[in-house]
């Protein structure tokens, strides 16, 4: 039988030692954690995200703002509300919200963000201090994946492992993760792409495969190598009558297909999405702790 990764269990763990954190500095410290999201716009699943952010947030007793600005907004008028809540002595991380509408600035707008507030990691200082293996702070996914796969007993290091998909959100940053001395890490990482030849014959070879393209229940049985790892990155709305609401989410993984094969495997939902969450936690806790630490607070 394959093991399903639980990502709801291990988020949730993850969580009650943020909870312990979070009270330890506000009693010894008298600060609290702070998160801003700012959404721009109506899309309805970036709504979903945000939504669920605040409740982790409140879950932990994590301080919250939400920000929303018209879609019509302006690239200047969201910096300046950027440039805001980077002197906020509340806020310890700025989350903005992707994709922006298409006349904004992305670039612009994520490298206006603080480097000490920017618990996305997207900044190009901080990608860059990742590649080196000297990280402020680790992005939220793929930290999310490093953390599911070392708490269900699965360790990356003399693994080979094949990353599907080359975003700057989860490919790249995790390919510089897993191949770094260090804890967790230390595999042997392959990164495949649209422009890959032949994937099924280098997926066929990964100990660990990491599915990251969103394309709906890509990968199949034939596809993976007997008692190897497969994590599911995807989540994608395809059409389902019997469901109420005209839809259901579904990996990059055909997981019916492939769970009788392998050794262990996540789920979609339930997996990877909740430790995205759990790390963007982890990483405000951390960004308090470093302004503490950078201060030169004592304890009460």
């Amino acid at each position: 039988m394959s093991l399903i990764i639980d990502g709801k269990k291990i988020a949730l763990q993850i969580k009650d030692e943020l909870r312990a954190a979070v009270a330890d500095l506000k009693k010894h410290h008298n600060t609290v954690p702070g998160l801003a999201v700012i959404l721009v716009g109506n899309n309805p699943a970036s709504k979903v995200y945000v939504s669920m952010k605040e409740k982790a947030c409140a879950e932990i007793g994590v301080y919250s703002e939400k920000h929303l600005i018209g879609e019509d907004s302006s690239t200047e008028e969201l910096i300046g509300l950027i440039e805001t809540l980077n002197k906020s002595e509340k806020i310890h991380g700025i989350l903005v919200q992707l994709p922006l509408p298409g006349h904004m600035e992305s670039k612009k707008v994520i490298e206006s963000v603080s480097l000490s507030k920017d618990v996305d990691c997207f900044h190009p200082y901080n990608v860059g201090r990742l590649l080196t293996g000297e990280p402020v702070i680790s992005p939220c996914t793929p930290a999310g994946i490093q953390e599911l796969l070392l708490k269900s007993g699965i360790n990356p290091e003399g693994q080979h492992v094949v990353i599907l998909g080359r975003s700057n959100i989860v490919g790249k940053p995790l390919f510089a993760m897993l191949c770094q001395k260090s804890k967790g890490a230390n595999a042997t990482v392959t990164l495949c792409h649209s422009r890959t030849n032949d994937i099924k014959k280098i997926t066929s070879a990964a100990d660990i495969l990491i599915a990251a393209i969103g394309k709906p229940n890509f990968v199949k049985a034939d596809m993976v190598k007997n008692d190897s790892v497969v994590i599911d990155v995807g989540t994608n709305r395809i059409s389902d009558k019997a469901s109420e609401k005209g839809y259901k989410i579904v990996g990059d993984v055909d997981f019916e297909d492939v769970k009788g094969k392998v050794r262990a495997i996540s789920p979609v939902p339930g997996g990877v999405g909740p430790m995205t969450i759990a790390m963007l936690m982890k990483n405000t806790v951390n960004a308090c702790v470093s302004r503490i630490k950078a201060t030169g607070r004592k304890q009460q």
